[in-house]
């Protein structure tokens, strides 16, 4: 029983988290932190970060809570200090102004530090944060009827 046990986390260990699932993570907490709704009248979209800003002192002790799992996993994917430092910086600013009321609410409605992190670790790694620029393949015009 035991070598079985053993076997399966070796396994485990060896294929590790993949880097691809590691941004998939981050950008959706990123999306969900800080854009997950779209405010009519304004036109602007928030997310849970701004709502979070909402309760005084545990909402953004919670949002940061929140917003440093992106800086452990940029670290987990390799990322020099300086720019975890920078990340950390971000998270930081947005939870000391977020936690002055009202003015720290909306200014987690135009601060997106999570955001911000993600277009860190976006450069840092060469991907798109959109897609491909260009598309590989023919395009045919279809007929109208």
């Amino acid at each position: 029983m035991n070598a079985a046990r053993s076997a399966v986390f070796d396994a485990i260990r060896t294929a590790g988290p993949r880097r691809e699932d590691a941004i998939a993570r981050i950008t959706l907490v990123a999306k969900l932190m800080d854009s997950a709704f779209l405010v009519p009248g304004l036109n602007r979209r928030v997310g849970f970060d701004a709502m979070l800003g909402l309760v005084p002192v545990v909402g953004d002790a919670l949002s940061a809570a929140i917003s440093s799992y992106i800086i452990w996993e940029a670290r987990q994917l390799g990322l020099p200090r300086w720019k975890i430092v920078r990340m950390i910086g971000n998270v930081a600013m947005d939870t000391a102004i977020g936690a002055v009321p009202f003015a720290g609410d909306v200014f987690d409605v135009f601060f997106k530090a999570n955001e911000r992190n993600l277009r860190i670790i976006h450069e840092h790694l060469g991907t798109p944060k959109r897609g491909p620029k260009e598309i590989d393949g023919i395009a045919v015009r279809v007929e109208e009827r």
